[in-house]
């Protein structure tokens, strides 16, 4: 894959001035406050871990449990690491329709206007990529809530490469440069995505022009994972989110490319700060589809599985959003933002969906490696509400903390649980296991996809796969990968095949034997 292989000042004083002065009564005992997660969002129960049913194994998914070892862990200063290059910028989400049937999220009653900070980014690349790699694109949203903070972590392209969490390690591995040779090889790309056939969908849209946006404000957004939705009356739903730009999507043509970049390596960035600052803010349109749990077995292929789009499922609106400030200082707002995908409010909950589950493990806890023990204290990761709990020093503690009572429960200095904020109940059936889901589809929508595209972008879809495809020398890595694209789509499969000067029939033969 050519590159692919290739505050607010005011804000945060008044932040600091709540926190402290909510530490302060909680330290006195003056009155019982409400027990908060460190992204000030309320704890439902602080007594027992979420488990699977009465007798099963205690699940990642429990934030407020793995928070609490994390911090616990980290009350010693660590070591801190840089991350991947990004762009941010401040703006607000405005509510416009009312979601309380599914979800008591407050930052979705109507007419709420709630301020964000927005991060985009290139995935694999670190700090020295341009902007006009071919990759996904980061689109985190970080909602300064009522109620905590909110993240909502998701990229570009509505779908993933992987199923699973377990193979992200992996998978990042062979998509960064070679630990020999630092440079990005296609040979080790697709010898490992040769062995994951649900990666056939992701990469066609990443060989797409897709792959290349021409700017952050042309492009779309997705939360990739569905979400569970939680209503007043703890009855939920799945809900998958996209963001649609108002400015219509525009991308790279394989000839665009060079011509972009050699002009600049950030012109993305340009274009962004730019508009903001000539009062062209950019907006967003935020949709919502939705899935009831009754009806997830009625699809032919997993709904909950992050390789596959919820096509014919209707989408309803739900707010939009407008970008309109410049950060001040880069460093301290875009380099030290935090998202992480366990950062959740009540009415919003994670779903069972295999990649994000690991995910609200992994995002936070790189977090505290990179920043410190303390990163939400940060004032561009600092939430509006008080922040209540005991988890104690750590790297860059600057939170002021009197009293000699850091535990709960106490009578010395109570604190209360918030029951508004308990999990719902996931009904549980079968054994602890380790298998795939049954309904992989690894093809079809890949297929779907490519048969959607014009005949323009597809030819440009063949010139950018085939490119990459012609470097790879291993044999068995180069025909799986022509099968996988061939199952797909005939067409697809041939062109490919004779871009690349490879053998029609064998691969003919392959993929004849491949199964959904």
């Amino acid at each position: 894959m050519s590159n692919l292989l290739a505050s607010r000042p005011g804000r945060a004083v008044l932040c600091g001035l709540v926190v402290l002065s909510g530490l302060a009564a909680f330290a006195t005992g003056a009155h019982a406050q409400t027990l908060t997660k460190d992204n000030g969002a309320p704890v439902g129960d602080n007594q027992n871990s979420q488990t699977a049913g009465p007798n099963g194994p205690t699940l990642l998914q429990d934030v407020h449990l793995v928070q609490k070892l994390q911090r616990f862990d980290r009350e010693r200063i660590p070591e801190r690491v840089v991350h991947a290059t990004g762009t941010g910028a401040h703006g607000t989400f405005t509510a416009t329709d009312d979601l309380s049937d599914l979800s008591k999220a407050k930052l979705f009653a109507r007419d709420t206007v709630t301020p964000v900070f927005v991060r985009f980014s290139t995935v694999i690349p670190g700090r020295s990529g341009t902007e006009t790699t071919r990759d996904p694109r980061g689109f985190a949203v970080k909602f300064y809530t009522q109620e905590g903070n909110f993240d909502m972590v998701g990229n570009n392209l509505p779908i993933f490469f992987i199923r699973d969490a377990i193979k992200f390690p992996d998978m990042i591995h062979a998509l960064k440069p070679d630990p020999v040779t630092n440079v990005q090889e296609p040979e080790r790309v697709f010898d490992f995505f040769s062995h994951i056939p649900e990666a056939t969908h992701m990469l066609t849209r990443v060989y797409s022009n897709l792959g290349t946006p021409a700017s952050y404000r042309e492009m779309n957004g997705s939360s990739v994972h569905a979400l569970k939705l939680v209503n007043a009356r703890g009855e939920y739903v799945y809900g998958k989110f996209t963001w649609k730009s108002r400015q219509g999507e525009r991308n790279l043509r394989p000839q665009d490319i060079p011509v972009v970049q050699g002009k600049s390596t950030s012109h993305a960035t340009v274009d962004l700060y730019d508009a903001i600052k000539a009062g062209k803010f950019p907006a967003w349109d935020l949709t919502v589809q939705i899935i009831k749990p009754q009806d997830l077995d009625k699809f032919a292929f997993d709904p909950l599985d992050a390789t596959k789009v919820w096509t014919g499922v209707p989408e309803r609106k739900v707010g939009t959003l407008v970008l309109n400030k410049v950060p001040d200082n880069f460093f301290e707002s875009t380099e030290q933002v935090a998202m992480a995908p366990g950062n959740l409010v009540p009415g919003i909950e994670a779903s069972e969906d295999r990649m994000l589950q690991g995910r609200l493990f992994s995002y936070i806890d790189t977090q505290h490696h990179r920043l410190g023990a303390n990163f939400q204290s940060l004032p561009i990761n600092r939430p509006l509400v008080p922040v209540v709990n005991n988890n104690i020093d750590g790297a860059a503690n600057t939170s002021g903390r009197k009293g000699s009572v850091n535990y709960e429960p106490s009578r010395l200095a109570q604190v209360k649980e918030d029951p508004n904020a308990r999990a719902s109940a996931l009904p549980l059936t079968g054994t602890t296991q380790q298998q795939r889901i049954a309904k992989t589809l690894n093809f079809q929508q890949a297929g779907e996809f490519y048969r959607a595209l014009p005949a323009q972008e597809r030819d440009d879809l063949i010139v950018n796969l085939a490119g990459d495809l012609k470097r790879v020398k291993n044999q068995d890595s180069l025909y799986t990968m022509l099968s996988y694209f061939w199952k797909a789509d005939a067409d697809y499969g041939k062109r490919l095949v004779k871009a690349v000067g490879a053998d029609s029939g064998k691969v003919a033969t392959l993929a004849a034997g491949l199964k959904e």
